[in-house]
């Protein structure tokens, strides 16, 4: 199960409680005070692990507590230190502590984007002063001790963004399983019904010459997704990371919809999501050749391409599942991409 958004209580240990303690021993007279300081409470701590690609683990699992701080104890021994508790998730996950208020928005903490990266969410209680830390020249016999602080605690929201290169968009059944599939080594559900892929997939694209980049299968759009129509509203954040976008549209004519209205829907959803991600580089796809007539090729084609060229967006035809014209679009990904990171430096 893919999952991309939880809400977690985490709590740090508390700090351990100072010892009111005097050493006693024969032939010492007056041994004065012995009591150790408590032990600090352990800390928590979020970070980013290659080997997790979900967070699933903390949907059923929300609450998490760090080991408190051991007491102290006499002849001034200090307790030991309580262990900090780590949570491992996906590069590319945002960490939000959520507010007291139900209406505050909440606070990003850390992103979460590169490998080993951590952030330190609550920290762990100081341990409490024994008597031994209250000697003084007039005090000789202190009675004083203090207990630990507590450790802190939060709620925090954990949202995961894929970290992909390329995104591809478009209806459901557009064939970008199948495209994803054909380019590179994953292997995602395809099937001839709407909404086969239910979970964003992620695929590794490797060119000649040592060059790669990682394409991300989104999930179908449909008009309505910004507003959380379909599955659309679940994963359109997912492209928010990605660089360039590629609209894969079905040409074939067996969804009975017209190519240039589902590019100009998906264009329009992408505006009102995030007009951020309707001004990425993009490129358009007319996928399923396959399956079109040669007679009426042109036919189902040519408005699409025409309607790129207005837009000035590079267009390409293909197959994903003959593979016709995906080396071609492979290296206009990569051109594009390559365009991108430059303009970013």
């Amino acid at each position: 199960m893919f999952v991309d958004e939880v809400d977690i209580h985490v709590e740090a240990g508390d700090g351990g409680r100072g010892c009111l303690a005097f050493r006693r021993e024969k032939y010492v007279p007056r041994g004065g005070p012995s009591g150790g300081d408590g032990g600090p409470g352990g800390s928590v701590w979020v970070v980013a692990s290659p080997h997790v690609n979900t967070l699933i683990n903390y949907r059923f699992h929300p609450l998490f507590n760090a080991e408190r701080g051991a007491h102290g104890q006499g002849s001034n021994c200090t307790g030991r230190a309580g262990k900090d508790l780590e949570l491992a998730v996906p590069i590319g996950t945002l960490v939000y502590e959520k507010p007291a208020e139900a209406d505050a928005p909440s606070r990003l903490l850390a992103d979460l984007a590169e490998e080993g990266q951590r952030v330190l969410v609550v920290r762990g209680g100081r341990g409490g002063f024994g008597n031994a830390h209250f000697a003084t020249s007039t005090n000789r016999a202190p009675r004083k001790v203090q207990p630990g602080e507590p450790g802190e605690v939060k709620d925090l929201r954990l949202e995961l963004k894929l970290l992909a290169d390329v995104g591809l968009v478009g209806f459901p059944n557009a064939g970008k399983s199948t495209l994803i599939a054909r380019m590179s080594a994953a292997r995602p559900k395809i099937a001839d019904y709407p909404f086969t892929t239910l979970t964003p997939n992620l695929g590794v694209v490797r060119l000649t010459d040592d060059r790669s980049f990682v394409v991300a299968d989104v999930p179908g759009l449909i008009e309505g997704a910004h507003r959380g129509h379909g599955l659309g509203h679940q994963f359109l954040r997912h492209l928010e990371r990605t660089k360039v976008l590629v609209h894969l549209v079905d040409v074939s004519g067996a969804s009975g919809r017209d190519p240039v209205d589902d590019l100009e829907t998906v264009r329009r959803e992408l505006e009102l999501y995030q007009p951020a991600l309707a001004a990425k580089p993009q490129l358009v796809a007319a996928n399923k050749l396959d399956a079109v007539d040669p007679a009426e090729a042109d036919v189902r084609v040519a408005p699409l391409e025409r309607r790129a060229a207005e837009l000035q967006l590079p267009f390409f035809r293909v197959s994903g599942a003959t593979g016709s014209g995906v080396p071609g679009l492979a290296e206009a990904m990569w051109r594009r991409l390559t365009a991108a990171r430059q303009s970013a430096a």
